[in-house]
């Protein structure tokens, strides 16, 4: 490219960029303005609130002009906010701007027109011209999805026809042009092998500048009420699925905030790993849970089992037979629980005393009867609303009862000044004809507040025993022939000891809030609009269908990797989609599938790859490394030697390295191991672990699921540790995590897990064992 054309570009970064600085300039003083404006009003709806209060005889004139002052500093604070936003977004443009050019030509036009993308929209000073574009717009799908010549895109009119004669791409650092060039690729090797590259940071940085044309199909889907992204490690499902969130809350944002869209996280690691990514675009992250998190608000006072203890659990020799979770986590389970509650009876029903300081305050048989009484042809969620109405006014009734009570009398007593003062609320002594009437006042003030937990267990149905039910629906159901009834007792008398003990297994956590839920009309939110669930292989078709009940007006965007499943066989994309579409109900399914592995190098990839069985599937991008190697010790000594040589190896070399064990177990004993030989900078990463730091990382295979790091050291692959071929899964995730290098260490003989023609792709060293 000729230097003129450079120097004509620099020139025009040199105006952007000096746009920008002014633009910051003036946006920095008008949100010092604002925010002592927002401080002024409220200062004054302070002083407006309390004059109010004690000297305006019209009380609603007086409510009235409350409400006008509260009006007045949300509308100040929305100020502020918005122009907090405007400079975080100009901030975020500062330094590169922008990192591509189109140039395009309308039907019956008889000049081409320059467009510019970046990470979001500038307009001039006078706000008559497009600086920049959002990579959002819908003209930037041009520059995603076109290549050159004739080309289609989208708009909110309909389908638009334009010719696109040129698209250059740009590398632009601290206001400079380091790269530039034409091409007819969505993004040029040049640009993703610099990407690519680079050392791991703490946090995963957003992609605007090097989406590929199939994830750009997966972030512009906008149709799709089930889009399921099948994509191999490192092929940038998640951010794609990332700027995915972005772009929606780009185009529509009149109905749509970051509040109604959740994405369900494998762990806390990766949630801390990705939340940069919104922000670096300008937008509010979304609600972020875990599995854990999400089941473990719904049990309060349970210890549910995580997907991490399941894993934990599943690496035991005698936890060899997992044929009874497979049908707990079926769907035909779950269809068996809602046809149990539509045919279920009054007598069906596991009602529960709700108690009081020990004493019976509800008794079952009373909750059935006042149940009894309402109509037959009424629905049980119905049911069960009219059965809480019944039993507050029962209870509202029973308050001046209890305020005669010995208890409450007792209680009163033992308040000081101070308490009976908050106790009396806003009444003063003056209020009281006598002290039997202020008496009276406060012991029913006291009863009510007690009975409180009364009111509390009547809302969340504690009249009712789920569990109790659970069980007497586990004694009932149809169980295939290939449990036994031996098989079936041992798994409910363990669920009966699970509860006593409060604790429930992760098998039983989708049915039993299904079951739950159903009986009680609870549950649902029907406010999300978007649901992401990352690592999708891991979740059980019950929980997919729990996840859909509770979510009922949601479109689902579900990513993962079958060769990582951890927990289950393989299964083709296509196959796992007929099977979603069920589960989800879902009527404009999609599946899209990257192949493209981005994250290693391509002789970790091809090693990688190697491993699987339809592994050839998998695209390795072009950016060369050292071969992977393998090496084979064959004593304890050895091996912990050899652990210890390597890991201050790749630390020299790399800023994250990753010692990746079979479970926490092992990460455990090798990070007493490095600490003995006073290795710095080394973390155990455990379930509980929210942030990802820099050095060495020792962390079990399931936890690094989603994550990448400079170096991967796959800490023991032999026979012993990894006993038979369908381990190959924790294999193929280890190597994935690795973008530059690849260290697999053995015990003894190899896993053959590693075939041979894995092997072949290997540098292998052995280490005789020392016969002395």
């Amino acid at each position: 490219m000729e230097n003129h054309e450079r120097e004509t570009e620099q020139a025009r970064v040199d105006n952007v960029e000096k746009q920008i600085d002014q633009q910051i300039a003036a946006t920095t003083k008008a949100v010092e303005d604002a925010h002592r404006e927002t401080r002024a009003v409220e200062r004054n709806y302070s002083e407006n609130a309390s004059i109010n209060r004690y000297e305006v005889d019209d009380i609603a004139e007086s409510r009235s002009m409350i409400e006008q002052q509260r009006q007045l500093v949300s509308r100040a604070a929305e100020s502020e906010s918005i122009l907090k936003h405007q400079l975080r977004t100009l901030k975020n443009l500062k330094g590169s701007p922008y990192f591509g050019r189109i140039d395009i030509q309308d039907p019956g036009e008889d000049k081409s027109e320059t467009l510019y993308i970046g990470t979001s929209s500038l307009m001039n000073e006078d706000k008559t011209d497009f600086l920049i574009y959002d990579w959002r717009a819908p003209i930037s799908g041009v520059y995603y999805n076109g290549t050159l010549g004739k080309v289609n895109y989208e708009t909110p009119a309909g389908m638009q026809t334009t010719e696109l004669k040129k698209k250059r791409q740009f590398t632009i650092k601290d206001g400079k042009i380091t790269n530039m060039f034409d091409t007819n690729e969505t993004v040029g090797d040049e640009v993703l092998q610099a990407a690519l590259g680079k050392q791991n940071d703490q946090y995963m940085h957003n992609i605007v500048a090097t989406i590929q044309k199939e994830q750009n199909d997966i972030i512009r889907d906008t149709r799709s009420d089930l889009l399921l992204v099948q994509g191999v490690a490192g092929s940038g499902k998640t951010s794609a699925i990332l700027q995915r969130i972005a772009y929606l809350l780009y185009h529509s944002r009149t109905e749509l905030n970051a509040d109604q869209i959740v994405l369900f996280s494998p762990n806390n690691l990766f949630s801390h790993y990705i939340s940069e990514v919104l922000p670096s675009l300008g937008e509010r992250n979304m609600r972020q849970v875990t599995l854990e998190g999400f089941i473990r608000r719904r049990f309060e006072g349970l210890q549910v089992e995580t997907l991490f203890d399941r894993y934990e659990e599943r690496q035991k020799p005698e936890n060899v037979s997992h044929v009874v979770a497979d049908f707990i986590e079926s769907e035909s389970f779950m269809t068996s629980i809602a046809h149990y509650v539509e045919k279920m009876t009054i007598e069906d029903l596991q009602f529960a005393d709700i108690r009081f300081n020990g004493q019976v305050f509800f008794s079952a048989d009373h909750v059935k009867d006042l149940y009894k009484e309402l109509p037959l042809t009424m629905a049980p969620a119905d049911k069960l609303v009219q059965l809480k109405n019944k039993l507050i006014r029962e209870l509202q009734r029973r308050v001046k009862d209890e305020a005669k009570k010995d208890w409450v009398a007792k209680e009163l007593d033992s308040l000081d000044l101070q308490q009976l003062h908050n106790l009396c609320g806003k009444k003063s002594i003056d209020d009281f004809k006598d002290e039997d009437e202020q008496y009276v006042y406060l012991s029913r003030r006291l009863a009510k507040r007690r009975l409180r937990v009364i009111a509390d267990a009547i809302y969340n149905n504690y009249f009712l025993d789920f569990y109790n039910q659970y069980n007497k629906f586990l004694h009932q159901v149809e169980v295939p022939k290939t449990i036994s009834q031996r098989e079936w007792a041992t798994m409910i008398l363990a669920f009966q000891d699970e509860i006593e003990c409060h604790r429930l297994e992760l098998m039983h956590a989708a049915p039993l809030m299904y079951l739950r839920d159903l009986i009680s009309g609870t549950g649902q939110n029907r406010s999300f609009q978007y649901v992401f669930i990352d690592e999708m292989q891991d979740y059980s078709t019950a929980m997919l269908i729990y996840l859909k009940h509770a979510f009922p007006q949601a479109k689902f965007t579900v990513l993962g990797d079958s060769e990582q499943a951890l927990f289950k066989p393989l299964q083709l994309p296509e196959e796992l989609l007929n099977k979603l579409s069920g589960v989800l109900k879902a009527k404009r399914p999609n599946l899209i599938a990257l192949r493209r592995s981005y994250r290693s190098t391509t002789e970790i990839t091809n090693f990688a790859k190697a491993l699987l069985p339809d592994g050839d599937k998998i695209i390795s991008f072009t950016r060369h490394g050292k071969k992977p190697r393998l090496l084979v010790r064959y004593s304890d000594k050895e091996s912990q030697q050899s652990l210890l040589d390597e890991t201050l190896k790749l630390a020299n070399k790399h800023e994250t390295v990753a010692i990746l064990t079979k479970n926490q177990e092992q990460a455990a004993v090798i990070y007493q191991l490095l600490r003995r030989q006073k290795v710095e900078n080394i973390h155990l990463l455990d379930k509980d672990a929210s942030e990802l730091p820099k050095g060495i990382l020792i962390l079990p295979i399931y936890l690094a699921k989603g994550l990448e790091f400079d170096a991967v050291l796959a800490a023991d692959v032999s026979a012993k540790n990894l006993a038979n071929t369908d381990e190959v899964g924790m294999i193929y995730t280890m190597a994935s995590r690795a973008m530059h290098e690849l260290v697999l260490l053995s015990n003894g003989s190899v896993s053959d897990a590693i075939n041979e023609k894995a092997g072949r792709l290997l540098t292998i060293e052995y280490q005789l064992p020392n016969k002395n």
